[in-house]
């Protein structure tokens, strides 16, 4: 079962890999410690801006992947909202306390949410996973035996799916009834997961044996037919991401959109 979004490609699936994780991962530890709910409001609109451009896909799936995380963004965010602290109560009905400090600290939790989310799919959406393994043994030295392992389980996921309803469809075929409420459930575990569970071990194994019959632990110098180096679009990159951190900070202090500075302090 082969599921594949139409897209194009475009100068950030050309960024190098490991460069481009480590420089997300640089972003999300700073983003950790911004405080000011109006410079993460505008990174969140600049990031989602260069999302939706760049990365080759639809606006509409675009739309669609990141439709899940504004859920997550409004249960973080009332938690703090309906729950919080502050001086200035805005509404207050037994456990429920709404104050204007609460409400910027709620959204400023929500938006760092979206951020991590939007961060993550630029990254999932513009790389190739052989090519991050392969970026991962030859940047980072990561030994091929881990980096193997991870791209042959990477390949077993769409197999092991396919094999889940190949089984249903066969169940379905010999008229197995199912069996109503919890003995349903038991009754789908052991039908289910004693035969993937066998296809598994089988097609582990064999794997296993194929990478050391292959000399897959690392040792010598070894060739790759994929050659990860670096490139101009690396530069473009972090460019980029300096140049929209700079712009939001500037952005939020000349035209700020709400009226709070530290949401830690209420000012």
């Amino acid at each position: 079962m082969n599921i594949v979004l139409k897209h194009r490609e475009t100068w950030l699936h050309q960024i190098n890999p490991s460069f481009k994780l480590m420089t997300l991962i640089g972003l999300f530890v700073f983003l950790l410690f911004i405080h000011y709910l109006n410079w993460l409001l505008y990174l969140s609109l600049l990031f989602f801006l260069l999302l939706s451009v760049f990365s080759g896909y639809s606006y509409r799936t675009v739309s669609l992947m990141i439709l899940p995380f504004f859920l997550v963004f409004i249960s973080t965010a009332s938690s703090m909202i309906l729950f919080g602290k502050g001086e200035t109560t805005w509404m207050k009905f037994d456990l429920i306390h709404i104050t204007e400090e609460s409400f910027y600290r709620g959204i400023h939790v929500g938006l760092r949410t979206i951020v991590f989310a939007i961060l993550g799919l630029l990254f999932a959406l513009t790389t190739r996973p052989v090519k991050l393994f392969y970026s991962l043994m030859q940047q980072l030295q990561l030994k091929p035996k881990y980096a193997y392992s991870f791209m042959a389980g990477f390949r077993l996921i769409p197999i092991m799916i396919e094999e889940y309803f190949t089984i249903r469809n066969a169940m379905k075929v010999r008229g197995v009834e199912e069996r109503r409420g919890i003995k349903n459930l038991f009754h789908k575990m052991k039908s289910y997961s004693i035969p993937l569970l066998a296809q598994s071990i089988r097609r582990a194994h064999r794997i296993a044996v194929a990478m050391e019959t292959k000399g897959f632990k690392g040792s010598g110098n070894r060739t790759y037919y994929y050659r990860e180096t670096f490139s101009k679009y690396d530069g473009y990159f972090l460019g980029s991401i300096l140049f929209m951190v700079v712009l939001s900070y500037y952005s939020s202090i000349h035209l700020p959109i709400f009226p709070t500075g530290d949401v830690r302090h209420g000012n």
